[in-house]
């Protein structure tokens, strides 16, 4: 059964437009018919369509559950958006079909690209969510400056992954099972010597994903898979 994206769906017993459009419009469906709904918080819901209209199409709630967590750890992965989005969109469908809880877009001083559209990301999101069969949508967050970004606290162990000389363990041989994990990935530039030196200062563990120099969109994914193999 094909899922359908309703955020608002505890206040408003509505499909949003466009998720209404290809219910009605595309798939055929009508009054009667029954849909799966998710709220992107974690829910799922069964219903059955009460008003049958391309723009307002109604449901009535037959059933609610709560999806099972699908890992028991927090994902974060914070990297600078590449010049072509095409290669940070592939990033985010496939980090949300794997599983990630929050991305965040980074502004470094060698970044390639400065503005994204976050919008369209938030769409690729909702249709990686809604094919991997998944209730909660991951958290995004916009452009997000460097220095900034690295000061706010989070619960869990940190890392940097950059191309400067040094010792740097693997992620597999460092990250430990169960852990919350924070990952930042730099643009095709890597990171500055000086934002390296800020992260280090703000408790980020240097890391390598490996001894082949990696583009930024695969290694932020290699950085997302490799977390959940370990917790395999």
């Amino acid at each position: 059964m094909q899922i359908f994206y309703t955020p608002e769906i505890a206040v408003n017993l509505e499909l949003p437009e466009e998720e209404a459009g290809h219910c009605i419009r595309v798939l055929r469906l009508t009054e009667g018919d029954e849909i799966l709904l998710t709220d992107g918080k974690g829910f799922f819901f069964k219903a059955a369509i009460s008003r049958a209209h391309p723009k307002h199409c109604e449901v009535n709630i037959l059933e609610q559950w709560e999806q099972p967590a699908l890992w028991n750890f927090n994902l974060h992965i914070a990297v600078a958006p590449t010049k072509n989005m095409d290669r940070m969109e592939w990033f985010a469908e496939k980090a949300t079909e794997i599983g990630i809880n929050a991305i965040t877009c980074l502004n470094c001083r060698f970044s390639e690209r400065k503005e994204i559209k976050p919008a369209r990301l938030e769409k690729i999101l909702v249709s990686a969510m809604k094919q991997s069969q998944k209730a909660t949508l991951p958290e995004l967050n916009g452009m997000t400056d460097f220095r900034t970004f690295v000061s706010l606290p989070f619960a869990g162990r940190k890392f940097i992954a950059h191309c400067e000389e040094g010792v740097k363990p693997l992620l597999k041989q460092t990250y430990h099972p169960g852990e919350n994990a924070l990952v930042l990935i730099g643009p095709e530039g890597d990171f500055s010597p000086e934002e390296i030196a800020l992260a280090l200062k703000c408790g980020f563990e240097p890391i390598s994903l490996g001894e082949s120099r990696l583009r930024t969109e695969t290694a932020a994914l290699v950085a997302c898979h490799t977390i959940h193999v370990l917790n395999q």
